[in-house]
């Protein structure tokens, strides 16, 4: 493990994937490229690539996610792995098992890989710490989404969605919408974008939904979608986290739509040529119109598609190492 960066190894080579900070701006573009020929559709057996063929994966989800461990089980099968979904609310964890007994006892099978999402922030870095130190240096972690740090496969799947509709981040202009204080996505996203050359990167949202300092990661704050949203390449929009909010930060869903629901009259305001993305599950009527969702600029279900190619290169490149 790397010292100054423990998702590399001591050859600069990705060894985890923790987190799209620190991660430099080759290894991001070669996760995109390597996702190319994962992207072209292909039926039947021609699905089935033999790149991890007796390698285990196993995915720990303690936190529920159909859509992006359904995700990582395709990405994993098309590779030829043996992937092991845990069942996290009737295992050895909710008897209360530690987590890094669990991880201990899942090396102990052999393990090559562990898919990690988890509700509190740094889970898959203590455990990528914890096989370091117990010489599991073999056993890769990618990080699935942790706490409101981290979900660095839908950055890189975001980012793979706007090279293939925009060919280039140089010039563009992106709006990000909504719930920025409890997403991490929007963290992992501004972090690439960045890391991408993206000249500005616009975060639109009330007061009471943006973390405090986030001026500092080189965005633009706007709390007014007219001015947010005008002459924008890429709009990128997110769920209201009602999950992980404490307390009144908003009045209502309702209200929350009226003020910066993306509707076809804001959308107006962005380019002709824009695209709508959403990390999902969406909510019709809160933070996106059905209108919007279901139309020519919106590249939804296609970013869909798209990680399941990104979640086979960065899984693919580890199982390099």
């Amino acid at each position: 493990m790397n010292a100054s960066n423990p998702q590399l190894n001591k050859n600069g080579e990705l060894q985890h994937l923790l987190t799209i900070d620190g991660l430099p701006r080759e290894i991001i573009m070669a996760i995109i490229d390597r996702a190319i020929p994962f992207a072209k559709p292909v039926r039947g057996e021609a699905k089935k690539l033999p790149l991890m063929r007796g390698k285990s994966v196993f995915n720990l989800f303690f936190e529920n996610s159909t859509r992006t461990r359904t995700t990582f089980e395709i990405a994993a099968k098309r590779l030829s792995a043996d992937v092991i979904n845990l069942n996290i609310n009737s295992s050895s964890t909710a008897k209360g098992e530690t987590l890094l007994d669990t991880v201990d006892n899942l090396t102990a099978m052999q393990a090559d890989m562990f898919v990690v999402r988890h509700a509190e922030s740094g889970a898959p870095h203590l455990i990528a710490q914890h096989l370091a130190a117990t010489g599991g240096n073999h056993i890769h972690v990618v990080n699935a989404g942790d706490g409101r740090h981290a979900h660095p496969t839908q950055g890189l799947l975001d980012m793979y969605t706007i090279r293939h509709y925009k060919k280039d981040f140089s010039n563009l202009t992106v709006a990000i919408i909504g719930d920025i204080l409890h997403s991490r996505v929007a963290r992992s996203q501004i972090l690439a974008l960045t890391a991408l050359g993206v000249p500005e990167i616009r975060v639109i949202a009330p007061k009471t939904l943006l973390p405090t300092g986030i001026e500092r990661m080189g965005v633009r704050i706007c709390n007014d979608m007219n001015e947010g949203l005008r002459g924008v390449d890429v709009v990128m929009t997110l769920r209201l986290q009602n999950e992980r909010m404490q307390g009144a930060l908003l009045p209502s869903p309702q209200e929350f739509f009226k003020v910066y629901g993306l509707t076809p009259e804001r959308l107006a305001l962005a380019k002709p040529d824009a695209i709508v993305m959403h990390p999902g599950p969406l909510n019709r009527g809160v933070e996106i119109d059905s209108a919007v969702a279901d139309s020519r600029q919106a590249v939804i279900l296609p970013q869909v598609t798209f990680g399941i190619a990104v979640r086979m290169a960065v899984m693919s490149m580890l199982a390099e190492k």
